[in-house]
């Protein structure tokens, strides 16, 4: 037999340096969370917000918050177990909720610093690029996107939470090319489709097809629509009349 070279002797494991523990546990990519977090040094102690989305199975978490040396500082939280209050009683992890979710959010924080009359957004959803601009002594809250390890795939849902939270008023730096309604293609971007998804007619299409060419596929999908008396024509109103609870 040849020789063969101990590559992992007793001086590698002496100086091996275990990864943090969040990389360990595939939790947290800090490549990007360190681009993310660090401030500039003729900034002082100036926080550099971010909008951090999640998505669990049954819950949509929405946050602002600012890295410290302590750790993460929760600045304001909106999740979509907040919605059946304002109307939305079924369907909380869909594009309509996200959308819904980060309009929350973004109300909820100009409140807490005086902002909402101010930079009010969008009323009335219309799909449509808007662009906070400033308006008086006060600019409007700024943050950046985190989404974590989640794939920033066209038309995802973290895209209708930053939506949500751009029509309700925050600042936040996005282009159109990752909304529902872009053709990469023509490289045109079609408010009416996105506005359809945030109105959630893509769900009342589906619902009325099922329930119309398959009535056990529907009861089994939509059971909780069912329970709560949703049905499809109901779905466009539901959301508007929500949106506007939340702002009101």
């Amino acid at each position: 037999m040849g020789f063969v070279k101990v590559v992992k002797n007793k001086a590698y494991f002496k100086r091996f340096q275990v990864k943090y523990r969040r990389r360990r546990e595939g939790k947290t990519d800090y490549f990007a969370r360190k681009r993310l977090i660090i401030q500039n040094k003729n900034k002082y102690n100036t926080p550099k917000y971010r909008l951090i989305v999640r998505f669990s199975n049954k819950t949509i978490i929405a946050q602002v918050a600012y890295a410290t040396i302590e750790g993460d500082k929760i600045v304001c939280d909106a999740r979509s177990s907040e919605l059946p209050r304002y109307g939305i009683k079924a369907g909380l992890t869909n594009y309509p909720a996200s959308y819904a979710v980060g309009l929350l959010l973004a109300r909820r924080l100009n409140q807490k610093y005086g902002l909402d009359e101010t930079y009010v957004g969008v009323e009335q959803v219309d799909g449509e690029e808007y662009y906070v601009e400033k308006e008086g002594e006060k600019g409007a809250f700024y943050c950046v996107l985190d989404t974590g390890l989640a794939r920033t795939s066209s038309g995802a849902r973290m895209f209708g939470v930053l939506k949500g939270a751009v029509d309700g008023g925050l600042d936040i730096p996005h282009s159109s090319k990752r909304f529902p309604g872009y053709n990469a293609e023509s490289g045109e971007y079609d408010a009416g489709t996105h506005r359809s998804r945030i109105l959630g007619e893509h769900i009342s299409s589906y619902m009325q097809t099922l329930l119309d060419e398959d009535e056990d596929a529907y009861k089994r999908q939509f059971a909780v629509y069912k329970k709560e008396g949703i049905m499809p024509d109901m779905i466009e109103d539901m959301y508007t009349k929500a949106h506007a609870a939340i702002r009101a």
